[in-house]
């Protein structure tokens, strides 16, 4: 796969199809979006939004969610808003997501398939709450609502950066609004 891509980036630079994406930085709506990683949303969300390189701050994760005030999903926002000068963050969760369904136990006895120690496992027990870490989520709605009361109630968002909440079916693309 890495010769693949690799082949498709040399022919990509050599034919000039990066001055296609030319774009500032900063984003022409002014708007971060934060959703899952799912490969069906790759290049589905920007054609269900109408966007276009450029036009926002994309930011994706495990279930598009913001679970930790100070990681690294809340950095980027923080560097959206305060650097890039980002108004608005739309949280997207999305049907049938994978990162709902997902169990701690499970993951962990995948982990220990893979070859990670037990005592490593053990050792990091003690240290972080890897249930809730690594942990699933009731529904979409829930997910979402979630991540948008712990933005709002986050002491370094400033007022005026409105923030709100959709659920995108992964077959139609029709966003419902949550918040």
């Amino acid at each position: 796969m890495i010769d693949r891509i690799l082949e498709r980036n040399r022919e990509f630079v050599d034919s000039g199809s990066y001055l296609d994406y030319t774009a500032t930085k900063y984003p022409k709506f002014k708007t971060a979006v934060i959703s899952c990683m799912d490969a069906r949303l790759v290049h589905m969300l920007p054609a269900a939004l109408g966007l276009e390189d450029g036009d926002i701050v994309l930011i994706k994760n495990a279930g598009g969610r913001l679970t930790d005030p100070f990681g690294e999903t809340m950095r980027s926002l923080l560097v959206g808003i305060y650097e890039l000068g980002v108004e608005d963050v739309v949280f997207i969760g999305h049907t049938d997501c994978g990162a709902q369904k997902i169990s701690a136990a499970t993951m962990i006895e995948d982990m220990k398939a893979r070859g990670i120690a037990v005592e490593t496992i053990r050792k990091l027990e003690d240290e972080a709450d890897l249930d809730g870490w690594l942990a699933g989520f009731e529904s979409n709605e829930d997910s979402v609502t979630a991540s948008v009361r712990m933005l709002s109630e986050h002491p370094l968002i400033p007022s005026d950066v409105r923030i709100h909440g959709f659920v995108i079916d992964v077959v139609t693309g029709e966003l419902t609004r949550v918040l």
